[in-house]
């Protein structure tokens, strides 16, 4: 398994489309904090005018914990594109170049096979997401200091102390790769159908927009269906910004969105295992 594993993993990170994923993050990133460096202070001042009117608010608002807050709010929506890109060609690439079949004639069964192909996909994922992480945070509190994180919500301020905070950036980021991970076990699935890559990615972003649809839409049709859309958990990471933090809610989440990964990938193990090879 191990050597299948490194195999699989020169596969991945041999091709140019990975390094896509890192170049867009890093360079969104890099374009917010420089953002917020230039003119962050007038952009809060401006944010929290309304607030301010109603309370006298003392000391230092912008911190490389708020930028941090504030990436991860515009890039987990769109990581799941650039997770695609390689999980959507990881069965499909296979097909398209011709050596699938050429693969299955070693002494490997299908099962481990596809194993191997799915945990150099959830490595590559959990390496991007860490990637994400030490540019989002380190560096923004390197550049931005530490101070008390104010999130402005539609209902509510919450103010976290700085002192309480870091903990839940960790387990923020392990819940968002678990949800990530569902996103690439979707593509991992659908990548067993296609005979090129374009098609696994272009359905799982299909499926990912119309199922965030309906999570969004407040129709009473789709209301039942709603607590078991994988994207309806997805950004629930937020809720360890809350006071008190919601336990038993995320744990829901983050056991639908587990649940989600083994039927995903169990269900392209049996497929794949029916699937008459032809490329």
């Amino acid at each position: 398994m191990w050597t299948l594993l490194k195999i699989e993993l020169f596969k991945i990170f041999r091709r140019p489309r990975t390094y896509i994923a890192f170049a867009a993050i890093a360079a969104i990133i890099i374009l917010i904090q420089l953002a917020f460096y230039s003119d962050g202070e007038n952009f809060l001042q401006f944010g929290m005018q309304s607030l301010k009117e109603s309370f006298d608010i003392k000391g230092k608002i912008l911190s490389g914990y708020l930028v941090c807050f504030i990436i991860l709010q515009t890039l987990l929506i769109h990581v799941p594109l650039l997770i695609a890109l390689v999980a959507g060609d990881s069965i499909a690439g296979e097909a398209n170049m011709g050596t699938l079949r050429l693969l299955l004639t070693k002494p490997v069964s299908r099962t481990r096979f596809m194993f191997a192909k799915f945990l150099a996909t959830l490595i590559y994922t959990l390496l991007l997401l860490l990637f994400m992480a030490i540019l989002s945070l380190p560096v923004s509190l390197s550049v931005f200091g530490s101070s008390d994180l104010i999130i402005m919500k539609s209902e509510m301020v919450v103010i976290l102390d700085s002192h309480d905070v870091l903990w839940r950036y960790f387990a923020a980021f392990g819940f968002a790769a678990i949800a990530m991970t569902t996103v690439a076990s979707l593509a991992f699935l659908l990548s067993v159908f296609a005979e090129n890559s374009i098609g696994p990615i272009v359905a799982t972003m299909s499926v990912v927009i119309l199922f965030t649809i309906l999570t969004t839409m407040d129709i009473p049709l789709f209301n039942a269906v709603k607590p078991f859309l994988f994207t309806n958990h997805m950004l629930n990471w937020k809720g360890f910004f809350e006071e008190p933090v919601n336990y038993k809610s995320i744990f829901k989440s983050g056991l639908l969105l587990m649940g989600h990964i083994i039927m995903f990938v169990s269900a392209a193990i049996f497929v794949f295992r029916k699937k008459d090879i032809l490329s």
